[in-house]
């Protein structure tokens, strides 16, 4: 049974969602404001949060950004349809996706069963003894662990998932549709600023500088890439 907190200020959005994923083995727990969530998700066993982006006392955004300092666990943001900005914010901090209200109740359970896969996957054993090093970057898949010249990186499922990918297929260019669908399971189509900003929070994490970068490469009007040498 996986534990997913939904945090919304709106009763009737957490009341609805409630019984969109009733229908799951999901134990459910509910918050009303950034801060209660937070606290929950220290105090419980969460697997995934459903945060809300405007909210009183401790916003979706802020919140987003405490747990993430805290914890992997997959967060999708609950976004209204005139808060683009907020979500690139969001994936920017941490956030691993976002579903846009009103909600379609399919939807809710694809994202949410995309990410509990994804985020179970990153914490099981893989049967292979695969690790990845190129360059200064090392990603070892059995025991779900990145570094960088030997110091360890923190990674949501999400940028794992992406580097997994990258890593796994060097020199090979892939498109940004390629990529959410190899890492979501999902359709690529319109996924361009979702890969943008997890491909940049990785560079931020495993690039020297991240505006000159020596690992993942961009390939103007055909995607990503690893580069084999880790060579500029």
């Amino acid at each position: 049974m996986y534990n997913i907190l939904i945090c919304d200020d709106d009763r009737d959005i957490v009341a609805a969602l409630k019984i969109y994923l009733s229908c799951e083995d999901y134990r459910l727990f509910t918050a009303y404001t950034g801060r209660e969530a937070v606290e929950i998700a220290r105090r419980e066993n969460i697997q995934l949060i459903l945060m809300d982006i405007m909210m009183p006392e401790l916003d979706g955004i802020a919140a987003t950004a405490k747990l993430r300092a805290e914890s992997n666990v997959p967060i999708i943001l609950l976004t209204a349809k005139s808060e683009t900005s907020d979500k690139i914010l969001g994936l920017n901090i941490g956030a691993d996706d976002y579903i846009t209200k009103p909600f379609d109740p399919m939807e809710v359970l694809a994202r949410v069963r995309s990410q509990l896969r994804r985020y179970t996957s990153l914490g099981s054993q893989s049967k292979s003894p695969d690790v990845v090093t190129i360059g200064a970057v090392s990603l070892d898949d059995p025991a779900k662990t990145v570094t960088v010249d030997g110091e360890p990186v923190n990674l949501t499922p999400s940028e794992y998932g992406i580097l997994k990918l990258l890593m796994r297929n060097p020199g090979k260019v892939f498109s940004s549709a390629q990529i959410y669908e190899s890492v979501w399971n999902e359709t690529g189509a319109g996924s361009e600023s979702a890969v943008a900003v997890h491909i940049r929070h990785l560079r931020e994490k495993i690039e020297i500088n991240p505006s000159d970068p020596r690992y993942i490469k961009v390939v103007w009007g055909q995607g990503y890439k690893f580069e084999k040498t880790g060579r500029g």
